[in-house]
């Protein structure tokens, strides 16, 4: 029996899986063993494609015969390597070309790679590299510019006579099938990243869930942070855009960074201001909420320490920042207009939080909290009276960072 009949049962699995949600890398290695089991000489086995993501510009699965398969992720750099310059797959990706076969033994060997000849050199006899597109047009400094999207899988087999006409024509079948199944899974992981990344986990995950009307949203108790920029205005006036951005973003690795990295939201950037919460259910989560925003409050003044020393042996500007704090109740979800929402808190608790970082200048304090948390960590903290509020009906008691480590900030 072909490989095309035995294969069937494969593609019916891959049709099921492209109507779901598949675990990109699981199902990379099902298909694998599958088709090994079929009679398909794979020894090696390499998906890739390019991603959207902050950190990462593409992600492959690695499939070896004996070995489960794994996710790996190649970071953005300025500089490309020099084995991505010698590799098939950047030929096969800047050619265009939607195959590329090389056997590495016989009358027909060809070693015009170094992947090939090391391949070789382990046993591998033929080597096939297969491209689906998902082709995307975008617009690049007004410029429409194709940039190509999609799958590029290796297979490489170590049979003596490596692949079959059959096995090829089998694989090339299958390519098609199984792109379509990679693309149901790269966009769902795509769209995941984005919304992670531009609303933060929890409103990330809201809006996937379905929560994208204008008023979707609940109320939560939550500790509030809000941090703003020193003299903002001067340094945009008199720093280059590039310093200014390097700038802003050092103070932003220092505050967002550290709130996210304690388990808090970043909710919005307004401007040079950080808004983020540390959201819980009840009274008996309030202390564990507090414990990391105070940790997130420890870790951003040592952060700022440390860039504010490198930028300074640097020749740079050094940067300062205020930082309120504040406890109860706001109303987190959409708001806006029908075309053009944005997911983030509002009400009495966000705004007191703004208007005692306001007070930092006033009071000389980088750090200053409100009641509800100063009292759950007494030793922390010391109260620098009772101050009007602007937009607060009733005087409010403030309270400064106790320690040596405020003044680093």
């Amino acid at each position: 029996m072909s490989h095309q009949a035995l294969a069937r049962p494969i593609r019916e699995w891959l049709i099921d899986q492209a109507l779901g949600q598949p675990d990109i890398a699981g199902m990379f290695d099902t298909m694998c063993q599958r088709l090994a089991g079929i009679g398909i000489p794979i020894a090696r086995a390499r998906l890739v494609w390019p991603t959207l993501h902050p950190l990462f510009r593409s992600e492959t699965v690695v499939w070896d015969r004996g070995k489960p398969a794994r996710l790996e992720q190649f970071q953005h750099q300025d500089q490309v390597t020099k084995a991505w310059l010698e590799s098939p797959f950047r030929y096969v990706m800047e050619s265009d070309a939607d195959m590329l076969r090389r056997e590495l033994q016989g009358p027909n060997e060809t070693l015009d790679f170094p992947l090939l000849k090391e391949l070789k050199a382990a046993g591998i006899t033929d080597y096939l590299v297969l491209a689906t597109s998902y082709d995307q047009v975008v617009e690049e400094e007004l410029k429409d510019v194709r940039e190509r999207r999609g799958i590029i899988v290796s297979w490489a087999s170590d049979r003596a006579n490596g692949f079959s006409s059959d096995d090829l024509e089998c694989l090339q079948q299958m390519q098609r099938i199984f792109a379509l199944a990679c693309k149901t899974a790269i966009q769902h992981r795509i769209s995941t990243n984005i919304a992670i990344t531009y609303l933060g986990t929890r409103a990330g995950h809201s809006v996937l869930n379905g929560k994208i009307r204008r008023g979707d949203g609940q109320h939560t108790p939550a500790v509030v942070w809000f941090s703003d920029l020193r003299g903002s205005t001067a340094f945009a006036e008199n720093l280059p855009s590039d310093a200014y951005f390097s700038l802003l973003n050092a103070y932003f690795e220092s505050t967002a960074g550290s709130v996210v990295e304690q388990g808090g939201e970043v909710l919005d950037f307004i401007g040079d201001a950080v808004l983020g919460i540390f959201p819980f259910q009840d009274e008996s989560e309030l202390e564990d909420a507090a414990r990391r925003a105070n940790a997130a409050l420890d870790q951003t003044i040592v952060t700022a320490a440390n860039i504010n020393k490198e930028r300074e042996a640097q020749g740079l500007e050094r940067f300062k920042f205020g930082v309120g704090l504040n406890v109860g109740e706001v109303k987190f979800g959409n708001i806006g207009i029908p075309q053009r929402l944005t997911f983030s808190v509002v009400g009495h608790t966000v705004n007191e939080a703004a208007r005692i970082e306001s007070m930092t200048k006033l009071l000389q304090q980088p750090v200053l909290s409100g009641a509800g948390l100063a009292k759950l960590n007494p030793e922390r903290w010391r109260s620098v009276g009772t101050h009007k509020l602007d937009g607060v009906l009733d005087p409010v008691e403030l309270f400064a960072f106790n320690g040596c480590a405020a003044k680093a900030a």
